[in-house]
């Protein structure tokens, strides 16, 4: 970690030349969730979102993803400061977030609770390493999750499961998550796992990609109808770019597999 920021943006080139954003929290000891990490956080994605790059890997140092928000946050706040304080989080951090034109994955090392899951909930792919516990446990002080996790829970593990956890309180291992469906995938070695992935992505169509979460977004938002009257345009775009262009044309040269993308 640096002198005074709780966090670091890295942009490096893959093997192809494809950019890479890595962003890292560093916050030690518990990578805890205070003012200063919340403000670093949002800047961060806010230089994401204007300037993407092709894909974004988001991960932790230490023993720790997180653990959780510093209660100090919350301590004196009145109602409508607190619903300030979500609004703003919604509006700086889990929305930009979502809304970034290219995938995001999340690599969960170890114990990731609160602000850090709903984060990690709010990217495209989540990556668990075995040991990786996660809980939303914002009822030991008489709180909800209010940065999206409950909803978010749901769309991946359904209503049920999202209210068990929420209301129980308790953590829930890598195994466990990824059996209802929240953690994609579990790595021995995840952080390796997610940047191998987090290039992968990077390498490939991140116009095509951008146009899926669009879609994706269109179903969360309206169903399957609002999603398929969305789909015809947002995919007919993609024959504008050069990634769709040149790999057509390279599909049709060389065959399948060694398709080049410039996703601008």
């Amino acid at each position: 970690m640096s002198d005074s920021k709780p966090t670091r943006l890295e942009r490096i080139d893959t093997d192809r030349g494809a950019q890479l954003a890595v962003l890292t929290i560093d916050n030690p000891p518990l990578n805890l969730f205070d003012k200063a990490l919340m403000e670093s956080l949002a800047a961060d994605i806010a230089d994401l979102a204007a300037a993407p790059p092709r894909a974004v890997l988001l991960r932790a140092e230490g023993k720790l993803v997180s653990g959780g928000v510093d209660v100090h946050v919350f301590d004196g706040l009145s109602v409508d400061e607190g619903a300030e304080l979500w609004r703003t989080l919604f509006a700086r951090i889990v929305h930009p977030l979502e809304a970034l034109p290219c995938p995001v994955v999340f690599a969960a090392h170890g114990l990731t609770l609160t602000a850090a899951f709903e984060i990690a909930l709010a990217c495209d792919i989540l990556l668990a390493g075995p040991k990786a516990k996660f809980g939303l446990v914002e009822t030991v002080v008489g709180l909800t999750p209010s940065m999206g996790g409950p909803q978010r829970l749901a769309e991946r593990a359904g209503s049920g499961r999202a209210r068990e956890l929420v209301m129980t309180g308790d953590l829930y291992d890598a195994a466990t998550m990824a059996d209802w469906g929240v953690v994609n995938a579990v790595h021995e070695d995840v952080d390796s796992a997610a940047r191998a992935l987090a290039a992968r992505l990077a390498d490939g169509p991140t116009r095509a990609h951008a146009a899926t979460k669009q879609i994706v977004a269109a179903w969360r938002s309206g169903g399957v109808a609002h999603a398929d009257s969305v789909t015809p345009q947002v995919s007919g775009e993609l024959f504008g770019t050069e990634d769709l262009r040149g790999a057509v044309r390279s599909f049709l040269a060389v065959g399948p597999g060694r398709a080049s993308y410039t996703g601008r």
